[in-house]
């Protein structure tokens, strides 16, 4: 398992067509602040049914939308 499984199966179990969260409640998903490995994981997303449709470092949120 790699260190975002978790916020991977989080939106598994959500099954929402479209979810935002800030980057602090990835945090709590997690237990770790996101940082740019990050950008390198984000593909595994869709494995789990998600894709990473925008990441706001300026406003701190990721968008995820259900393949």
């Amino acid at each position: 398992m790699n260190k975002y499984e978790p916020l991977w199966k989080f939106l598994e179990c959500d099954g929402s067509d479209c979810l935002q969260l800030s980057f602090s409640r990835i945090t709590e998903v997690l237990g770790f602040t996101i940082d740019h490995s990050f950008l390198n994981y984000k593909q595994e997303a869709t494995g789990f049914g998600y894709t990473v449709e925008k990441i706001s470092m300026k406003e701190r949120w990721v968008s995820f939308r259900r393949i």
